[in-house]
């Protein structure tokens, strides 16, 4: 979901170099003549094209190439219909890495890998995906894919000033339109960087891309590990082709019905502004070391003086922090529980509270980090791909009234984060609209689902409204915890052993099952 990729997260890195090889593929122009049967046609040739491996390094600096090297993996790029509804039309590249079982005697099949996002590649997880399964990964060909608009794929890049479109309104009107001019200007970036593009960046256009490479590799199904926006992937795959599905996993879900720009972060302020309430009880018993405060009450009484203060920007190091960017800061390390999100999150906290106090204050290497994500473009093509796929799902209230009058609620019963959460998009100036209605998930296909209780990003709710309508699903639920993509991130050794075991035989459990938050992988 929407936020800076930190160092800890499911996707280790955005790959933007182009891999080594190329499909070309040549398609006729429809006649009068032309039967019914030509989409078909020219989709099959798609679905049929040889894929040759190569190398994945492509050059001196491409670390992620080097590292799936270095594992065994190959990589290559294939062909994909733009436009699925004329598929005789223009192609565009999707690329893929692939790390072959090397158990063959107990080869399961391939399992595409989706780390979350949108927006970003998953090319570079294989290696870390087959360590966390253990054995049975050598069952697998574990297949990375940099989805259309990411990556070494077909890439949108609106060369973006800033590396997230996110932004809080901050006070009064003043703030809300300057964010509102700023989301106006991000908008026409892409549109005139990547107008061509835009109208055919969707989740279901991706989920086709996934049935293309399936058929490609020959395989009769496709098993998926998905991450937070990866389980809306697999979700919506899994409604279009359910009988091309193998063993999936959904690990932090989507309510499939507040996907979208306009709702999906804004459902989720509750559980954020609940995090933040117990993030303050960790840092007021770590007073001594973070001085911000001694109760939960006094640590959240400094954060909201930090806030205010911040209406004149602070100066923390060579930026300018003002309260459109603070609460960004907040939410961005209240996705993990443990102590090292927590103390990281505490030392920047405690810079801007310096900053605040009007001390010089310099910030952390994770403050700098988040701040250097803001205030440049140095992911910018990750957060286009992003906001490219949510504009392209599904429309938003293009009256930027709507949005000023759910700030207002917001601040009521969520004021640190709720404005921030609600506040407008580019969506609501995109250039493009959707070319299809959002997918209606209602299916029987077997899926083991896993969620912890306190997520931030796609809440425990969520999980629960997915696992609703994904009627053959099993709910692996981890109590008591806070984190987003639980599986590769938590090292919980209940939820580990459940999913590598469902890996392993295929077999869901017989009912929902309950980890606690205190059991560590061994």
């Amino acid at each position: 979901m929407p936020t800076k990729p930190p160092a800890r997260r499911v996707r280790l890195a955005a790959c933007t170099a182009a891999t080594a090889v190329a499909v070309t593929l040549t398609a006729t122009t429809p006649t009068s003549a032309t039967t019914a049967a030509a989409p078909a046609r020219a989709l099959a040739r798609y679905e049929h094209q040889k894929i040759t491996w190569t190398r994945c390094t492509t050059g001196p600096s491409d670390d992620v190439g080097k590292a799936l090297d270095q594992a065994g993996a190959q990589c290559a790029r294939l062909r994909v219909p733009l436009d699925y509804s004329r598929p005789a039309g223009r192609g565009i590249t999707v690329a893929i890495s692939r790390l072959k079982a090397n158990d063959r005697e107990h080869r399961v099949g391939a399992m595409l890998l989706n780390g979350g996002g949108p927006g970003g590649g998953s090319i570079d997880l294989p290696p870390d995906i087959r360590d966390l399964m253990n054995g049975v990964g050598a069952r697998y060909d574990l297949i990375g894919m940099d989805p259309r608009s990411s990556g070494r794929s077909t890439p949108v890049d609106c060369r973006w000033p800033t590396s997230t479109w996110m932004r809080s309104p901050g006070f009064g009107r003043k703030g809300f339109d300057k964010v509102a001019a700023m989301e106006r200007g991000l908008a026409a970036r892409c549109r005139k960087t990547d107008g061509d593009l835009l109208p055919y960046i969707s989740t279901r256009n991706t989920a086709r891309d996934m049935d293309v490479v399936r058929a490609a590799l020959g395989e009769p199904r496709l098993s998926y590990y998905g991450a937070s926006y990866g389980t809306y992937l697999g979700a919506v795959y899994a409604q279009m082709f359910p009988g091309r599905v193998g063993r999936m996993v959904l690990d932090s879900a989507v309510d499939p019905d507040d996907y979208g720009a306009q709702d999906m972060l804004a459902d989720a302020a509750p559980a954020n502004e609940q995090a933040l309430h117990d993030w303050a009880a960790w840092a007021a018993a770590h007073d001594t070391t973070y001085h911000l405060g001694a109760t939960r009450g006094a640590v959240l009484t400094t954060v909201n003086r930090v806030i205010a203060a911040a209406r004149k920007p602070l100066k923390v190091g060579d930026y300018l922090v003002d309260d459109q960017v603070v609460p960004f800061v907040l939410f961005n390390g209240l996705d993990d529980d443990r102590d090292t999100a927590s103390a990281s999150l505490a030392g920047a906290v405690r810079v801007l509270k310096e900053a605040a106090d009007g001390r010089q204050a310099e910030p952390t290497p994770d403050l700098a980090d988040t701040l250097h994500f803001l205030f440049t473009g140095v992911e910018s093509p990750a957060s286009s791909s992003q906001v490219a796929v949510l504009c392209g799902d599904k429309a938003v209230d293009r009256d930027p009234r709507t949005y000023g009058d759910r700030i207002q609620a917001a601040r009521r019963s969520r004021p640190v984060l709720g404005p921030l959460l609600g506040d407008i998009s580019p969506c609501a100036f995109w250039p493009a609209t959707p070319g299809e209605a959002p997918t209606a998930i209602h299916n029987g296909v077997p899926v083991l689902m896993v969620n912890s209780t306190g997520d931030t990003r796609t809440t425990y709710q969520d999980a629960l409204a997915l696992h609703r309508r994904l009627t053959g699903s099993r709910l692996l639920t981890l109590q008591g915890a806070r984190i987003h993509a639980v599986y590769p991130r938590y090292g919980n050794a209940c939820v580990n052993d459940t999913v590598n075991e469902y890996f392993r035989t295929g077999s869901l459990p017989g009912t929902d099952l309950t980890c606690s938050a205190s059991e560590r992988v061994r």
